[in-house]
């Protein structure tokens, strides 16, 4: 396996405070995907962001990441449990997650043996739910300025993986069956 990047841990402050928020839209859509609602995984958590709000729905919650800094700083509640893990290796149980989610990290994953583990922790019927954003929309005006400074400015120090966030993650293998989000 290759050595993991951890591009967040120096700046694990300003991800906590200024990382975006998914809409509860999304997690609704998840939720009423899912029969039973024992145990989730969210890998590549980051600083918990969504561990939180899947501990709401979940009577466990497993959340890992690379970067002991993010998870320092994770949102704790009773029924998350935090582990310091690479997603291709997470230590969890064979067969017990009804979910797994990667928000804006599957990108940095070495996908064939995530999946591997993905199948090795899933539970008959669980879901695999990844997602990512993009650049913010915000006027006309606006919006040349930051496609300049993002693409120009600092599009060259970008890692490569970057990319697939820009093509909205349509070039990462994804040998599950794909369904559609509103």
């Amino acid at each position: 396996m290759q050595q993991s990047k951890d591009n967040f841990s120096a700046q694990a402050d300003a991800y906590f405070k200024f990382r975006p928020t998914y809409p509860q839209a999304l997690y609704t859509f998840l939720f009423n995907l899912l029969g039973e609602r024992k145990a989730a995984w969210d890998s590549g958590t980051g600083n918990g962001q969504v561990a939180a709000v899947l501990a709401g729905e979940f009577e466990q919650v497993f959340a890992t990441d690379i970067s002991k800094a993010q998870l320092q700083k994770a949102t704790q509640k009773k029924n998350i449990r935090y582990a310091e893990s690479r997603a291709e290796a997470s230590g969890l149980p064979s067969h017990s997650i009804n979910l797994i989610t990667v928000a804006q990290a599957i990108h940095w994953f070495e996908h064939d043996a995530f999946y591997k583990e993905v199948r090795r922790v899933a539970k008959p019927g669980a879901w695999v739910a990844a997602w990512g954003y993009g650049l913010v929309d915000i006027s006309p005006e606006l919006n040349p300025v930051v496609a300049d400074f993002y693409h120009n400015t600092v599009g060259p120090y970008w890692d490569g993986e970057r990319r697939h966030i820009d093509l909205a993650y349509r070039e990462i293998p994804f040998p599950f069956q794909e369904v559609n989000v509103p």
